[in-house]
């Protein structure tokens, strides 16, 4: 295992709950989807789906719904994206 590719994972998931932070719905969407490809332990599969609930919900009510960050802090499980997650959904 690529310990450099896993934290480019770890660094595209956390750049995908960024976007959502900022309803930037595609690149929320990108990032994700490269935090999925460089994933080489299994951390972010989830996170794809979870994101695009999320972008869901940003274009057709321009917010997240609660449960939908639900969603997604579930998708990441405990770590750094989970506490990431958090603070963005707070902010």
């Amino acid at each position: 295992m690529d310990g450099q590719r896993q934290r480019q994972a770890l660094t595209a998931a956390e750049r995908a709950v960024e976007a959502l932070g900022q309803a930037d719905i595609g690149g929320a969407r990108t990032a994700a989807a490269r935090a999925a490809e460089l994933d080489q332990v299994g951390l972010f599969g989830g996170l794809v789906v979870a994101v695009e609930l999320a972008a869901s919900d940003l274009e057709s009510n321009g917010k997240i719904k609660e449960t939908t960050w639900n969603v997604l802090a579930d998708s990441v499980g405990p770590g750094p994206i989970a506490g990431l997650i958090e603070a963005v959904r707070g902010g």
